[in-house]
């Protein structure tokens, strides 16, 4: 790991996330989450204003970046439940099958190295009437703004700690074994397009 990736882009990625465009999705998603949830690709914890600490009975939060954990701990510190964090890879979920209320994954699915294998561990772990919320970046519908995702995703690729700009979330998340039950899909007002396409929603098993 280089000096940019150890202090910089955790620095760099925690502002981009931090825009009120992402606090309404955040907004619109994060407070249906309930039971034991398990947040994939914590980061450095912008979605925990967001959650209802009455719905929660365990949260676990999988980061496996030390330098993005260690700017979650003031956060972490101002909510009303005790925040478990678990530093490994989404390709490897250190927890029981089917031990898991709700998933929650957002702006994550772009970066995780071997998605295929992530949401294999999702589906393993989750329980079988559980729910995965998700808001993820990716692919433009607009074959313009496409092209250009194309020419840009490998210079921003290691700027942005390994997101990939022209991942399609939703169809990721449907041909590893869930149904997304509802989409709300479009371009982030004040985003530049090639990053700010956003769909978000729930999926249970299918």
């Amino acid at each position: 790991m280089n000096f940019y990736q150890r202090h910089i882009m955790p620095k760099f990625v925690d502002l981009a996330c931090s825009s009120g465009q992402m606090k309404k999705v955040r907004a619109n998603t994060i407070p249906a989450a309930k039971g034991v949830v398990l947040e994939i690709g914590f980061g450095s914890g912008h979605n925990l204003p967001f959650y209802d600490p009455a719905k929660i009975e365990r949260f676990l939060a999988l980061e496996p970046d030390p330098a993005m954990r260690k700017l979650a701990e003031n956060r972490m510190q101002d909510v009303e439940f005790t925040c478990e964090t678990l530093d490994l890879d989404a390709e490897e979920i250190p927890l029981e099958s089917a031990s898991i209320d709700t998933i929650v994954v957002t702006f994550s699915l772009c970066t995780i190295p071997d998605v295929t294998q992530a949401l294999n561990q999702m589906r393993r772990v989750i329980k079988p009437n559980g729910t995965l919320i998700f808001a993820e970046h990716g692919q433009a519908p607009d074959a313009n703004v496409a092209a250009w995702q194309r020419r840009i995703e490998p210079f921003w690729k290691p700027l942005g700690g390994g997101c990939h700009l022209t991942r399609q979330p939703v169809q990721l998340i449907a041909t590893h074994g869930f149904q997304v039950n509802e989409v709300t899909a479009d371009y982030l007002p004040k985003a530049p397009k090639f990053a700010g396409f956003v769909s978000y929603g729930s999926a249970q098993l299918s």
